[in-house]
This record gives C-alpha cells, structure tokens and sequence, in this order.
C-alpha cells in the first residue's frame, strides 16, 4: 500500500487554509486531517519524546481510519546530540510513546532523521549501528543528507539490517545526497522538503522559512515515478511518500497532488486550500467541506 501524507498538522499557518477560520466546537486538526491521508508523519517528537497519554490519545483520533499509520521522527537526542552517548532512561522517554504507537498497529515507521553534516566515518557508522540495534523492534527508515553515504556497501548493510532508506528531495549543494528510489527493507518511504536554496542552510532561518516551498507538477511527476517504482519492487510492502514543505499548506497541497499523478484521478481535499493553491490543485484535486 502506498500512503500520501504530510509532516506534522499542527501548524498556526494553516489557519483559514488547511483547518476553516474560526474553527468549529471541538473541531479536531488530526481527526480532520486524517480524513485525506492514509499517514501523517509526527514531527515533535523529534524535538522531545511524547508522553504515552499523548500517544494513546492520537491512537483514540483516528480509530475510525482502518488503514492509517503514523510515522514518528526519533528524538534528536539520538541523531543530532551525539557528544555524549544516549542512556536508558533517554531510551525508556522515547519508548514511553512509541510503544503503545507499535502496540496499536499503527506505527508505521520510526525516522532516524540526520543532518548533512553526518557524513560516513568509521566513528559515525559506529553510533549508526548501536542506534540501530537498539530499536530495532520498531521498523526503522533512515534519511542521510550527505552523499558519502550514497554507495553500495551501504546500502547492502541497510538490507542486513532490514531498515528502509529514506529518498529525500531538497535543494542540492555539493555533496548533497541525490533524489533515488531505494529499497533495502519492507517499508518504503519518500519525503519532500522542497527547493528553497536561499534558506536551507542560512543559519538564522526558521524551520516555516527553510520549508516554504511549492512543488509545481513538473518537479513533482518524477517523483511519481519513484514512488511506483518503490510500490512495484519486491523488497517492499508499504511505501509511505511524506511532504514536508509545510509552511501555509504547501505539503498538503503537493502531498494531494503526488496522490492523484500516481492513482490517475483527483484525490479529495481541504476545501479552504483551493482558494490558495486552486492554480496548481486543478486537475489533481477536489475540494471537500468540512461538514461532508
């Protein structure tokens, strides 16, 4: 199965675009967000690890969404704060949520999200393998942002390891890691960051400025073509393709879009983002009001 979705739902830009303004009476973003998409990648807890009444509490939103999954990025503790090494009880914060995600059925992958500036060094792939080992009762995806790691020795550890290679869009500078199409493990996974070169690496830019970025669908159909191409292969069971230019709805936007340039028809969506985004959405998408 191949799941459509962005990262993350709790935005304030996407008031009056993605969620109506004002909201009604005990409207529910992940409820409400979850009627489009099939998956919704967590982001905060890569920023902190949830507590398990959170997480139990994302479960009780979308009992009525059979075929959904979460994907959750692992907290940065693990991937960016490496000078010291991780302890149990950093372990036992991450497991506090993840646990009850897996037990439920629906986690679908854990992110191990790292920056560019991880490159392959022996040290490093030591870190990676511990990490590894460690979780490794969670179906694991890993995004690499440089290209050092982009040879094939690499890639046939992932498949020993049974952990899925994450193929990234972003803006590419030197040493970048490409996009591909890889698949070392049952869980297939695309995300899109966008294209914008001006913020990516500025120190002092906001993550809203880093991912405010449209894909139009000449930069998007060849993405489509990876994600079949990662549905058709025998390595993997579920693709997940995640959007996450975020900023004002762009990633629900392009995530609809990606939808439909694969299934070969319009996928339904927010209705407030086609007076935003309506240009790029005609043809791909149909808007659905929020009481239908």
């Amino acid at each position: 199965m191949i799941r459509y979705g962005p990262a993350g739902w709790s935005y304030k830009d996407w008031a009056g675009i993605v969620y109506p303004r004002p909201k009604p009476k005990g409207f529910d973003e992940l409820r409400y967000i979850a009627r489009f998409f099939d998956t919704i990648e967590i982001n905060s807890t890569f920023y902190r690890a949830a507590a398990e009444k959170t997480a139990r509490s994302w479960l009780a939103r979308v009992e009525d969404r059979a075929d959904f999954r979460f994907t959750a990025k692992l907290w940065r503790r693990f991937t960016h704060q490496r000078k010291e090494a991780w302890s149990g009880e950093d372990v036992g914060q991450v497991r506090r949520a993840f646990d009850p995600l897996m037990e439920g059925g629906r986690l679908g992958a854990v992110l191990l999200q790292f920056p560019w500036s991880f490159r392959r060094a022996e040290d490093n792939l030591e870190w990676l393998g511990d990490l590894v080992r460690e979780f490794s009762d969670f179906p694991l995806v890993l995004e690499m942002r440089h290209s050092s790691w982009n040879v094939p020795e690499f890639f046939a550890e992932l498949r020993d390891w049974g952990v899925g290679f994450v193929n990234i869009d972003q803006p590419l500078f030197h040493d970048s890691i490409a996009p591909s199409a890889h698949a070392t493990a049952p869980v297939g996974y695309v995300r899109l960051h966008g294209r914008n070169y001006h913020d990516w690496f500025r120190d002092k830019a906001e993550p809203h400025e880093r991912y405010n970025y449209l894909y139009p669908a000449r930069e998007l159909e060849p993405w489509a073509e990876r994600v079949k191409a990662l549905e058709a292969g025998t390595a993997t069971e579920d693709v997940y393709a995640v959007t996450n230019n975020h900023y004002r709805g762009k990633g629900v936007t392009n995530a609809l879009m990606l939808q439909s340039m694969v299934q070969g028809r319009p996928a339904p969506g927010p209705a407030g983002l086609f007076p935003e985004y309506g240009d790029v959405l005609q043809g791909y998408a149909e808007p659905v009001g929020e009481g239908e």
